[in-house]
């Protein structure tokens, strides 16, 4: 039987995925593969408000990429500049959207940009998806595995001798799955850029002072807290979740006149799905009962909060 790397069990509303990769917890293209197919598990089932990514090793979440497959898709890919790559990466996601094209590109000389367009693409669905992400981080992550975790909606990290960081540039590379594009947007292109480049670990409470990391936990509590904190928000409405991530993600990263339509145009769609309507309608009638603004209303925010919507 293949193995599988990323395991996965239900917690109430919250799936808790291990990434499983012994002995030395790489992150491969099996992981990535199954991430996609967890992203759309996520989004499809309505009874899944949240997702909550963690490691199997005793103390690495995800060490790296693995080298070996980055070796040998270099080694078979063309010598070329960024600017013939970039128009080359165009052309892969469109054949890779084709009948048949993942096969085709395997077998080619393409089949490093196929890797980093599935990585992409993965990424990109996470950061998108209407659940919510929350990286409970067990201990060192590295390269792709801290850009995994720059793709979640929540970073929470286990305190104790560990380090998350973007190693590449000892390589000879930079980041290539967003590491340099998600944290210049979440620390600043000053931060971002001394990351990348020095390439060393930044320690749990480092991280979480520069805002790297949301929170930093004991090892013993950090996946109980990382799911109670996922169960509380995937409570919400899964569409007002999804048009919230992509309106900051997506719609934040444009001028702000599109910016202003992008949003807008996920605003509208939300208000029209049936949990909208449903939490407006209980909303009116409990205004209409206190005879005053229900938001405002110690109990019925409280009732709100817990069940993660007005209702």
């Amino acid at each position: 039987m293949t193995h599988r790397t990323v395991l996965v069990e239900q917690h109430g509303n919250v799936l808790v995925a291990r990434l499983d990769s012994p002995p030395s917890a790489l992150m491969t293209r099996e992981m990535v593969l199954e991430l996609g197919a967890l992203a759309r598990r996520a989004d499809a089932d309505p009874a899944v408000g949240a997702v909550v990514l963690t490691g199997t090793h005793a103390s690495r979440f995800l060490a790296h990429f693995d080298v070996r497959l980055i070796h040998g898709g270099a080694k078979r890919s063309p010598k070329v500049s960024a600017s013939v790559i970039r128009a080359g990466l165009r052309l892969t996601g469109a054949v890779l959207k084709a009948p048949g094209g993942s096969a085709l590109l395997a077998r080619s000389p393409l089949v490093g940009l196929m890797a980093w367009e599935q990585m992409k693409d993965v990424l990109h669905a996470i950061e998108t998806s209407s659940a919510v992400w929350v990286a409970a981080l067990n201990g060192d992550t590295g390269g792709g595995g801290c850009e995994l975790a720059l793709a979640c909606d929540y970073r929470f990290m286990a305190d104790g001798p560990f380090g998350i960081s973007q190693p590449e540039i000892f390589l000879g590379f930079p980041p290539g799955s967003g590491g340099t594009q998600r944290l210049a947007r979440l620390l600043g292109g000053r931060r971002a850029l001394q990351i990348s480049l020095e390439g060393t670990p930044v320690s749990p409470a480092e991280a979480r002072e520069m805002g790297l990391v949301d929170r930093v936990v004991p090892p013993e509590a950090l996946l109980q807290e990382a799911v109670e904190h996922a169960s509380r928000l995937g409570r919400r409405p899964k569409a007002a979740i999804g048009a919230v991530k992509r309106a900051v993600r997506e719609g934040g990263s444009l001028p702000l006149r599109e910016g202003l339509r992008f949003e807008g145009a996920e605003w509208l769609a939300a208000t029209t799905t049936p949990e909208s309507l449903e939490a407006q309608r209980a909303y009116l009638a409990r205004t209409k009962e206190l005879g005053d603004v229900a938001g405002l209303d110690p109990a019925t925010l409280e009732e709100a909060v817990a069940r993660g919507r007005f209702a």
